[in-house]
Order: C-alpha cells, then sequence, then structure tokens
C-alpha cells in the first residue's frame, strides 16, 4: 500500500494460506499484488525482478521451541527447514540469482544464530555487496545481497 506503482508477486506453496493472502490483498486493495501458487523462486519469470524478499522457515528441524508456546500450533513445514534449518535458504540462494535482473538484492531473514553461514552462503553463489541488518532487539536478522 506504501508503494502502488510497484508490481508485487507474491509466491506461496499452500492452497490454504494462499487463500487467505489473496483474500487479505482484496480487501486491503493491494491490486499490484498478484498472488502465485508455487514453490519460491520456481514459477516465477526468469530474469524479471529488482528485488527478492523472503521469510523462509529457518529453525532447526530438532529444536526444542517448536514444541513451545505457540509454535506447535504453526505448520512445520513454515518455521522448519533442515537439519540446521538452512534447507530453504539454500535454496532460495541457489535459485534467486536466475530471477533476479543484474544488480538486482535478495534479502533473506534467518534466526539470529545464522548470519555468518547465510552471508557465507551468499558470497559462494557470486552475490556482491553481502550485509547482515540488526533487528530492534541488535540480533542479526536479514541478510542482503546483490546479483552480480
Amino acid at each position: 500500500s506504501e508503494r502502488p506503482a510497484c508490481r508485487i508477486s507474491a509466491v506461496e506453496a499452500d492452497p490454504a494460506a494462499l487463500a487467505v493472502a489473496r483474500d487479505n490483498f482484496r480487501r486491503l486493495g493491494l491490486d499490484n499484488v498478484q498472488p502465485i501458487a508455487g514453490s519460491w523462486c520456481e514459477p516465477l519469470p526468469a530474469a524479471s525482478f529488482d528485488l527478492i524478499v523472503s521469510n523462509p522457515p529457518y529453525v532447526a528441524e530438532g529444536d526444542p521451541h517448536l514444541d513451545q508456546g505457540d509454535l506447535p500450533f504453526e505448520p512445520r513445514r513454515a518455521l522448519a527447514a533442515g537439519a540446521d534449518g538452512l534447507d530453504a535458504i539454500r535454496l532460495i540462494i541457489q535459485q534467486a540469482g536466475g530471477y533476479l535482473r543484474p544488480g538486482g538484492q535478495l534479502l533473506l531473514e534467518h534466526g539470529y544464530q545464522q548470519a555468518e553461514t547465510v552471508r557465507q552462503l551468499l558470497r559462494d553463489h557470486r552475490f556482491r555487496e553481502v550485509h547482515t541488518h540488526r533487528d530492534l532487539a541488535d540480533l542479526e536478522r536479514v541478510t542482503t545481497g546483490v546479483r552480480a
């Protein structure tokens, strides 16, 4: 709503979550958001984005927090991603270069203890200007990189 001139593609793999998102976009009058069924970057047109933003699952499968608080009510696939929690992030980094225009930016939310590994994964896939940003609690929670 703050950037009505931007065209946004919102990818969601879960059909029920996609239906909720569609309803929310319609209810909020977000005509510039196109909901798309699919997994990560797969349904997107190649080399067509200036920015890819993702809040993927990033909790390790065995993390005890998954069974505490409100988390048991969340779908496990929305929270956990492999033994170290980085399976989804690895996949997104591998895919994103093919969907970003040259100079396009990838922005990934991750766990505060994963920042160093995420920076290295981005560098390994030839992203440049790799930086991690801190949240309001001063924890490293979002890392960005620019497609070479």
